[in-house]
């Protein structure tokens, strides 16, 4: 007589499978309540820090003198009372980026050469990834768009002026002093700081056609209102 042994698998009821499945969405959802608020404190502080560098470049490159500097730019306070004069104009929009500068090759101005291609290249050892404002109508900006790194920010200046005790937006492309009176130049501006509200807008492209005189950049500026984000500066003589 022969014996045969058998092994029955007991398998899982749906009962049982239900119950496992509703455990493991309480899981979830817990792990998703504590997770998310702590992922969007991270995109937070990042867009922070983001708006922060950006900010600090502009403020200290808009009163930085380059050589070789117009003849009419005496001090840092003359560039600046010009950039915001005319940042509401297309042609010389003020615009912040991230570009790869070669480390052993400076301009004139004192900024890196570009470097387009990094093909075997090591941040930190062969370029370096400088934050960087000018104007559009710069022709270094031309040349730093072979080498952006990430997107470009559009700054649209306007004046703080007083108003019922506190400041308030005054009007794109002037610049007044207390008593109301306009200066087309540093030196008929007669106070010793300017406020300003800074609006930052991100650029759709970095494509050298989008800038391109008479370009898409030009056609739609009149059309971007909402700033990924805003700040209050000031300049001083």
């Amino acid at each position: 007589m022969k014996c045969y042994s058998s092994s029955r698998h007991r398998a899982f009821t749906l009962i049982e499978t239900v119950i496992a499945i509703g455990v493991l969405a309480v899981l979830l959802t817990g792990f998703m309540m504590v997770f998310a608020p702590a992922a969007a404190g991270i995109r937070s502080s990042l867009s922070l820090h983001e708006a922060d560098r950006l900010s600090s470049t502009l403020e200290q490159e808009m009163v930085t003198l380059r050589n070789p500097a117009s003849a009419s730019l005496k001090t840092g306070f003359d560039k600046a009372f010009e950039w915001i004069l005319k940042s509401n104009k297309a042609k010389d929009a003020m615009l912040v980026y991230q570009y790869r500068g070669k480390l052993t090759s400076v301009r004139p101005d004192g900024t890196p050469v570009p470097e387009p291609i990094i093909k075997n290249k090591l941040p930190g050892k062969d370029y370096v990834v400088k934050t960087m404002a000018r104007l559009k109508s710069d022709p270094k900006f031309t040349e730093d768009l072979t080498a952006i790194e990430g997107g470009i920010y559009l700054v649209k200046a306007t004046q703080l002026v007083f108003g019922k005790d506190q400041l308030k937006l005054g009007t794109p492309g002037t610049i007044v002093d207390t008593t109301g009176a306009g200066s087309t130049t540093s030196d008929a501006y007669p106070e010793a700081v300017i406020p300003f509200s800074a609006d930052f807008f991100f650029l759709p492209t970095r494509s050298a056609s989008y800038f391109a005189s008479g370009g898409s950049f030009e056609k739609n500026f009149a059309r971007v209102k909402k700033p990924v984000f805003t700040r209050n500066l000031a300049v001083r003589r």
